[in-house]
């Protein structure tokens, strides 16, 4: 990669949602809303699980990975958004930009492993329901969470590594509201053709090989539904399994959207859109569709507000 003569970038200015005035409180107020109530879904639902012996169960052991996964990707974000919508002038240093881009990609790539994880889960449970216990054991369960920690890691790790080892000459606003890989290369003045390859190949096989996954253990289970004589068992098998389809068809059509189009059709101004819906909506939705959904959270949730009011 051959780089041109420019000095150094030594911070970014991210330009936010938008520069009217008269928005920016509105929208401070609505998403320090939406950012409190995920922090205390997310955190709310990983103590219902902890605190209760009836979740202690595979299930729910990702499922609180899940939401731990989702509070921090949003925490990675959100403060520094909040603070911007109150600011002058947003300014972030380059330094803090690289860590906040590493870790947003860190938590990303761990959510979409960990919803895969969760089908196969949801797989062995339905259609081999006598050897759940054993198949899911603990050892099993601390691999299907220690593999999306340690490959999520190394991969933000490098893209980070890639993005910030670029020449940036022309400009330091960045045409977001946080530190993103396509922002970013667009300030670039160094070929970053290689990097947009990477990025290409690396979320298509993410991508690609985490829906298998997923698409694979619902042909199972789905099949092994409809063989199902009892009308009831297909009800619950299907309740088990609803939340879960749920959260992956919205947290995976924004992300196909988002990095798997090719970089002249991209849109910063709707990519920020999209980002929001994924970077604050998709964390606050799935405590609700796994809560709401889930009668045995219901419960240990009323369970520990009766105990408490006693």
């Amino acid at each position: 990669m051959v780089q041109k003569n420019c000095s150094q970038v030594t911070e970014f200015i991210p330009m936010g949602l938008t520069d009217r005035q008269e928005l920016k409180m509105l929208l401070f107020v609505g998403f320090l809303s939406i950012y409190l109530f995920t922090v205390v879904g997310n955190l709310g639902l990983i103590l219902v699980i902890r605190t209760d012996s009836r979740l202690n169960t595979p299930m729910y052991f990702f499922l609180s990975n899940l939401a731990f996964v989702d509070f921090c990707y949003t925490s990675v974000i959100t403060p520094k958004m909040l603070g911007n919508f109150l600011y002058q002038q947003n300014v972030i240093s380059f330094s803090a930009c690289a860590a906040q881009l590493g870790c947003f990609l860190s938590f990303m790539i761990s959510e979409c492993l960990l919803l895969a994880s969760m089908a196969y889960d949801r797989y062995v449970a339905i259609c081999k329901p006598l050897l759940y216990m054993i198949t899911m054991s603990p050892t099993t369960c601390i691999q299907l969470i220690a593999v999306p920690y340690g490959y999520s890691f190394l991969m933000a790790l490098f893209h980070t590594i890639l993005t910030f080892r670029l020449c940036y000459c022309h400009s330091n606003t960045v045409n977001h509201f946080y530190c993103d890989d396509m922002p970013l290369l667009r300030l670039a003045c160094s070929d970053t053709r290689s990097k947009q390859l990477w990025i290409f190949v690396c979320a298509g096989v993410l991508f690609t090989s985490s829906l298998l996954t997923v698409f694979v253990s619902y042909v199972y289970i789905i099949s092994a539904i409809v063989r199902t004589r009892s009308a009831e068992g297909r009800r619950k098998a299907f309740s088990r399994c609803g939340s879960h389809v749920l959260a992956v068809t919205i947290f995976y059509r924004t992300l196909f959207f988002m990095y798997l189009q090719p970089s002249s059709s991209h849109s910063l101004d709707t990519d920020k859109m999209a980002s929001v819906f994924y970077t604050m909506i998709i964390p606050v939705l799935n405590p609700l569709i796994y809560s709401l959904r889930n009668k045995e959270v219901k419960e240990a949730l009323k369970k520990i507000l009766i105990n408490r009011n006693k």
